[in-house]
């Protein structure tokens, strides 16, 4: 079969043919039909992520049609169009994930590829009002947004919700759970294009954190936030205090500006806030955030959808940050 491989730290990606996957006991064949990027790709490429291997197939977001199944495994999967959940062996607290936690695409071999196998346990049916396309552009940010925003910070009904950094993949699904539940939405980028793409996708305002006293400008627009999603941490995290509700919830599954400093600590206890870490999620909260986009049908935002050849041009374009949503990649476009 065809893969997309990364041969190894710093060199290009390249297809060429590789093995078919073996499938085990429990586990399912995946003819892939579309599969999405990530940071998580970006950062292995690069070298900068734990437990390197190469080559690897990477690609933690994929959806397609299971095309076998493996021993003890029901038949009626055969034909199936699914989604894949990334996240694989969770653990048994909903709290935290365990030692045996790992996510597709390294070191188990990952979507870019023409088929994929995977425990049948990690297919889900796939929305039926989305495309090949839209499934595989939800997996990993919208489990990651999904339990950042619904379990760590209860986010509901009703509540006033800053997302940070809106154009990436992950905020973006966020936006549309939360707006699709009924959640004032206001947002921050460094372009403000994106804020304005955001407005119209139902956030009723932002502002550019480029400017001087930007976290000024949303406390004359809003009377403090309920929650408060971010995925870049550093110094400007402090600012997420000021703007926060008494008893608000302030979520972060990211550090992209470093590490979080010059907290006060009076005004974090004072105002009795909740600081919460979070990333990924468990099986029961992918099986939710599948149905929150079939209850809803959201349809995610993509912003370019390539062949396996032109993934360098996408992972490039992820580096500059200058994609407003997912950029999925297909064997056959």
């Amino acid at each position: 079969m065809l893969a997309l491989v990364c041969p190894d730290k710093e060199q290009p990606f390249v297809v060429q043919e590789v093995p078919l996957p073996q499938v085990e006991k429990n586990e399912v064949l995946v003819q892939v039909k579309a599969a999405a990027i990530n940071h998580r790709d970006y950062w292995i490429q690069k070298g900068q992520y734990a437990n390197l291997r190469y080559p690897a197939i990477l690609g933690s977001d994929g959806s397609g049609i299971v095309a076998a199944v493996g021993e003890a495994v029901n038949e009626h999967w055969l034909g199936k169009e699914v989604i894949i959940n990334p996240a694989m062996n969770w653990g048994n607290n909903p709290a935290f994930n365990g030692p045996d936690f790992t996510i597709l695409g390294l070191p188990r071999q990952g979507c870019f590829a023409e088929y994929v196998s995977v425990p049948v346990t990690q297919v889900h049916a796939k929305p039926t009002h989305l495309s090949f396309e839209q499934a595989a552009a939800i997996p990993l940010s919208g489990l990651t947004g999904y339990r950042a925003l619904f379990t760590r910070a209860q986010l509901k009904p009703g509540d006033t919700l800053l997302l940070t950094g809106i154009g990436g993949g992950t905020a973006l699904l966020m936006l549309q759970m939360a707006v699709a539940i009924g959640v004032q939405v206001y947002v921050t980028s460094g372009n403000d294009a994106k804020i304005d793409k955001a407005v119209q996708l139902g956030a009723a305002g932002g502002v550019n954190y480029t400017m001087n006293g930007w976290h000024k400008l949303l406390q004359a627009m809003v009377n403090g936030f309920d929650v408060i999603a971010d995925s870049a941490a550093g110094d400007g995290f402090k600012n997420f205090v000021d703007l926060a509700k008494p008893g608000g919830r302030i979520v972060f599954f990211g550090g992209t500006q470093g590490p979080i400093t010059t907290l006060n600590p009076q005004k974090i206890f004072w105002k009795q806030l909740n600081i919460l870490g979070s990333t990924m999620g468990t099986p029961e909260e992918f099986s939710a955030m599948v149905a929150l986009f079939q209850q809803y049908r959201i349809q995610p935002v993509i912003d370019e959808i390539l062949s396996f050849e032109n993934a360098e041009h996408a992972i490039r374009k992820m580096d500059d940050a200058t994609q407003f949503g997912k950029l999925v990649l297909t064997l056959n476009k």
